[in-house]
């Protein structure tokens, strides 16, 4: 009977150390299966990130270049964003107007 436990206690104990071995293997230690999984995706997204910072980047190099080099680029800027015009031209601008002006334009004045 003696010799049945102690083979008993062996193979528990050899499946325990598996077990613990599996335990630490997955989920333990400085960086896990886990772990590595989650930084699998970060990098992933971090790549995919890159890749479209690489397009606004080429974008912006190609605007820059444009008006370095071509006067036609530089007026459309000067037109567009600050409004400049030139001799004979007239510049209409139209302004957002808020909600409580518009209530105040829209009521019919007092005459009385």
């Amino acid at each position: 009977m003696s010799e049945r436990l102690r083979r008993i206690g062996l193979r528990l104990l050899v499946a325990t150390l598996w077990l613990a071995g599996g335990y630490y293997l997955l989920l333990g230690g400085e960086y896990s299966a886990l772990d590595l999984r989650d930084l699998g995706t970060d990098r992933g997204r971090i790549e995919l990130r890159i890749d479209s910072l690489g397009v606004v980047t080429d974008s912006l190099q190609a605007w820059s270049d444009s008006l370095e080099a071509s006067p036609v680029a530089i007026e459309r800027v000067a037109r567009e964003r600050y409004g400049f015009i030139r001799d004979g031209e007239r510049l209409y601008r139209f302004i957002p107007v808020d909600r409580s002006d518009q209530e105040r334009i829209d009521r019919p004045a007092n005459r009385d």
